[in-house]
Parts: structure tokens; C-alpha cells; sequence
């Protein structure tokens, strides 16, 4: 068998472009003719190939050049490898132009994904040569995730992110949360207002601050029984099916309230009413590529910020 380096200065673009040619053609006459090759030197270069793969790729037995499954495979395999390799230098080319090669975006569990996906589907609709990640994160940990360079943009942060060193920041506007209940908890006929004191007597609800040094929690009572999830969407399931009580997003709870798969109950503590922002690096900061610049353009607008944070329609 001869070495792996042997096998990868065989395969390259110009030699798997030829075993193209040769499977196209049907015969090594017609691809050395295509190819500007006499056929002895093709039937050579093909030789060295399956020398190194020690493989035979293709049948000579009959008149046309009929690849073997050996062949087979390194044809599909090697259309691929083509396609990447137009694909990497497409990408390169574009890159050149001002696009970041990726781009992470850290929303908060608050943010409505269906909004985000559009976003993301308007994004692709340009072609950009940046990849896109998306990062779940929850109150202190969107904004961490941003600092600790995790993240290029963070949607959906609970405090005014101008203030921390290096970053930018905007409103995105304010929600309201709701402390709500199953129609089928025991809160859901207790007497309003809702006392602390009658709270600590149920399971809470809490999403897990997703920040990995320190975090926060919101809305909990010492010495109350807590059920902590890992995300909005499972806070909200857990409080669905009744297995503790919290604070929601109105926008997320109001299709269930209509539906009348959760009751909103009034508590004594005063409302719970949160700005959001969105924010970026800033100042020491390179200068925002072109996908950056992309997505801040999007969020300059109103119904944009709005739409992310009331867009929730499960059903």
C-alpha cells in the first residue's frame, strides 16, 4: 500500500476534474481528446492514481471506460470536493469584500425565533459568504457572551449594554412578564393579590442564568421549592403542564391565555416590566463587517425590534 501523503498528491482538483472528463466521455480517446492529451499520457496519469489508492477505477475489459465501485465512489466523492473547492474560493473572493467569515449572533430566550429565522432567511437571500451561528442564552449570560467574544451580536439584553467597556448598544423596547399559572394549579383560584407568603408556599419555575461566572435570578423567594430549566421554551412547558408557578413574557403567554391553557394572576410584588437592548462590540473593536452592518441595518427598525419581542405564535 503506498502512504496517505502518496493518495493526497494524487487527488487533487485537477486530477479528480479529469476522472470526470474520462466518466463523462465513456472513453479515455475521447477524454484525452477533450483534454488536449495524447491517450497514453491520460491512461498514465489515470495509472498513478489507482497506484496510489491501490484501487482500480476503472474496467478496461470492455470498449468504454466504465468506472468501477471503487470509481464510483471517488466520482461522487470527488464532484463534491470540486463543489467545495468552488465553494471555499467563492467564499474567499467574497470575503475579500468586507464579510466576516462567521458570524455569531447570542439571543436571549425572550427573543421570538420565528423573527429570527426570518431574519436569518433575508440574510441567506443575499448570498453572503458569512456563516451564521446562533447562540441561546439567558439574561446575564446574552451579554457575556458578547464580552467574553463568544458573540459578535447580542439580541435581548437585560441591561443597558452602552454602559459595560468596549460595547455599543440600542433599546429594543419593553416587556411586561406575567405571573401565570395551569388553570389546573392550585394558585389559579387562590385569592388575588398574591402574597410572598403564599408564593413560597409552590414550586417556582426558573430558567438557569446562562452566564458562566456569576448570574442572576429573578422573581425567586427564599426558601421557595425551585424546578430550573435550561430555557424559556421548557420554563414555559413546565408551567403549562403545572409542575411549578413564574414569570413569563406576555407576548409568549398570550396565545395560551386566550386558549386558556394558563391563567395570569395579579401578586402583591409590583409588575415586572424589563428594557431590552441589543448591543455589539465598539470602541477597540475592529470596525463592523458586512454582515455585522447587515444585521444592526435590520434592527434600526421598529417593527423589526417589536416583531422580535411580540412575535410569539406556537399554534
Amino acid at each position: 500500500m503506498t502512504s496517505n501523503a502518496t493518495a493526497r498528491d494524487a487527488l487533487t482538483p485537477d486530477t479528480l476534474a479529469m476522472l470526470q472528463v474520462i466518466a463523462e466521455t465513456g472513453s479515455f480517446a475521447a477524454a484525452a481528446r477533450q483534454l488536449g492529451l495524447v491517450p497514453s499520457a491520460l491512461t498514465y496519469r489515470v495509472r498513478q492514481i489507482e497506484e496510489a489508492l491501490d484501487v482500480l477505477l476503472f474496467d478496461r475489459s470492455a470498449r468504454q471506460a466504465r468506472p468501477t465501485a471503487a470509481g464510483s465512489e471517488l466520482l461522487r466523492e470527488g464532484a463534491r470536493l470540486l463543489e467545495e473547492v468552488e465553494a471555499v474560493a467563492h467564499r474567499v473572493r467574497r470575503v475579500a469584500t468586507g464579510w466576516e467569515p462567521q458570524l455569531t449572533i447570542a439571543a436571549d430566550g425572550v427573543i421570538s425565533p420565528t423573527t429570527l429565522l426570518e431574519l436569518v432567511e433575508a440574510f441567506y437571500a443575499q448570498s453572503p459568504p458569512t456563516r451564521l451561528k446562533l447562540r441561546d442564552d439567558i439574561l446575564t449570560g446574552t451579554l457575556e457572551a458578547l464580552t467574553s467574544g463568544r458573540a459578535d451580536l447580542a439580541i435581548g439584553v437585560a441591561v443597558n449594554a452602552s454602559n459595560a467597556a468596549g460595547l455599543q448598544g440600542a433599546a429594543m423596547g419593553d416587556l411586561l412578564f406575567l405571573f401565570t399559572v395551569a388553570p389546573h394549579h392550585p394558585l389559579a383560584n387562590a385569592p388575588e393579590p398574591l402574597t410572598d407568603t403564599v408564593l413560597r408556599q409552590h414550586r417556582a419555575i426558573a430558567v438557569a442564568d446562562s452566564a458562566q461566572r456569576g448570574g442572576v435570578t429573578m422573581g425567586l423567594l427564599g426558601g421557595q421549592d425551585v424546578l430550573t430549566v435550561d430555557s424559556m421554551q421548557t420554563k414555559l412547558q413546565a408551567q403549562l403542564r403545572g409542575l411549578g408557578a413564574g414569570f413569563l413574557p406576555e407576548p409568549m403567554v398570550r396565545p395560551y391565555v386566550d386558549a386558556g391553557r394558563l391563567v395570569v394572576r395579579e401578586v402583591a410584588r409590583p409588575a415586572r416590566r424589563v428594557r431590552l437592548h441589543y448591543a455589539w462590540g465598539g470602541a477597540g473593536h475592529a470596525p463592523p463587517g458586512r454582515a455585522l452592518q447587515w444585521w444592526l441595518q435590520q434592527l434600526e427598525s421598529p417593527a423589526t425590534r417589536a416583531a422580535l419581542l411580540e412575535n410569539h405564535h406556537p399554534f
